[in-house]
């Protein structure tokens, strides 16, 4: 085991960030610093899934009953419906065993509960990296204030813009979409009484809006993709009018219904869609990558924050083995064969979920993207939903034991 005066610096206090810290504390007893740029920990008021495969890494961390009690189970499946709101199938957003289910989390929120697990004598605010060098002693870290530091080693968690990632010399341009969301969160009392405590998702042509509870239901959250030729050289994101959104779903061929929960919307922001093609590797000696910095990818499947928890949670599995600082480069090369593989499946499964909401490329054949959601309703349970994280590395781990022994 590492020794505890072992030093890890974490570069992002978002969800990701927070629990790789939660995770080598608790599972490798190994010190982290967690630098974040902003003046406090928060993230943006909308909302975001927990999902079961998240929700397995967060029991074991001792924070998922916390996140439970601020979060929304639903009532149910969801469901996908056509653009008239007619059901196509629904979606079982639970593991085989029914042991988790998805819960709608306000990102405040998420990000409060997993802050809490986190010694806030190790989160330094207002650091904005500059620049990361691997020397002999380690890590250095260099700051816009001039600040420098070196740790034993470094782990990038901070997002699609990530600094660390050019120490592992990838270079991905971030790739536009075509579309941007409208976001928000809405007051559940301005609903109809026998509103769904469900997620619901319409797709018609060429975009689809989303709807699910959070925060004990208090809480509604809202998605709607739609494509756009909006310049996107300047900012991302940013306010929007409502009435945008509002004609994006009007007309006969949208359902009355949709249209009734965005009429009684309030406020709105809109994000540009980014992701990146899968990186050819994530480490780089003492230096790797966490979340969006190392696997960047579309909403459609629920999975940018839940690919990170599951992260965070291998990367303590392998660190927990190292025996000493010198072991840390292998802990970090296994970890990426471990996760590579699986995120980059992920990555082109969020694009290829989104063609399907927006009725896009071959699933402009309304009965093949039909069927195709029908099928993938399954694959979520099985192959994303049932994934035991740190079941998974703890087998990985065992067979580079036996290869470095045999």
């Amino acid at each position: 085991m590492l020794s505890r005066h072992t030093r890890i610096a974490i570069i992002g206090g978002g969800m990701g960030g927070l629990t790789a810290a939660i995770a080598l504390t608790k599972i490798a007893g190994i010190q982290v610093t967690v630098f974040e740029q902003a003046s406090r920990l928060g993230e943006v008021g909308a909302g975001v899934t927990v999902a079961p495969n998240a929700a397995r890494v967060l029991e074991r961390l001792g924070v998922l009953d916390r996140i439970r009690s601020l979060g929304a189970v639903p009532d149910g499946h969801g469901v996908y419906l056509d653009a008239m709101g007619r059901m196509v199938t629904d979606a079982a957003w639970e593991d085989t065993a029914k042991q988790y289910q998805n819960i709608g989390m306000y990102r405040p929120d998420l990000i409060g509960a997993l802050a809490d697990e986190v010694d806030p004598e190790v989160v330094r605010l207002g650091h904005r990296l500059a620049s990361v060098e691997a020397v002999d002693a380690g890590v250095r870290l260099e700051f816009e204030d001039g600040t420098e530091e070196v740790f034993d080693a470094v782990i990038g968690a901070d997002g699609i813009h990530s600094v660390v990632r050019r120490a592992v010399d990838q270079h991905p341009e971030p790739v536009y979409s075509g579309y941007i969301v409208y976001r928000g969160v809405m007051d559940a009392s301005r609903l109809p009484a026998d509103w769904p405590m469900i997620s619901q998702v319409w797709m018609g042509d060429s975009r689809h809006f989303m709807c699910y509870p959070l925060q004990q239901r208090r809480l509604f959250n809202f998605v709607a993709g739609v494509p756009s030729d909006r310049p996107l050289n300047g900012p991302w994101s940013g306010p929007a009018e409502v009435g945008e959104l509002a004609a994006e779903f009007a007309g006969e061929s949208w359902d009355p219904r949709l249209q009734n929960f965005i009429s009684q919307i309030e406020k709105t922001f809109w994000w540009g869609l980014f992701d990146h093609e899968p990186l050819t590797n994530w480490s780089q000696g003492p230096i790797t990558l966490l979340g969006d910095a190392a696997h960047t990818m579309l909403p459609h499947q629920g999975q940018g924050v839940n690919q990170a928890i599951e992260d965070s949670m291998a990367l303590a599995t392998f660190l927990a083995a190292a025996d000493d600082v010198g072991d840390i480069p292998e802990a970090f090369r296994r970890y990426t064969a471990v996760r590579m593989q699986r995120t980059a499946i992920l990555q082109n499964g969020s694009r290829r979920a989104g063609a399907m909401f927006d009725a896009q490329y071959e699933f402009a054949d309304l009965t093949k993207r039909d069927a195709d959601i029908r099928v993938g309703r399954d694959f979520r349970r099985g192959a994303v939903f049932d994934y035991d994280a740190q079941k998974v590395a703890e087998q990985a781990l065992g067979r580079f034991r036996k290869v470095q022994y045999a």
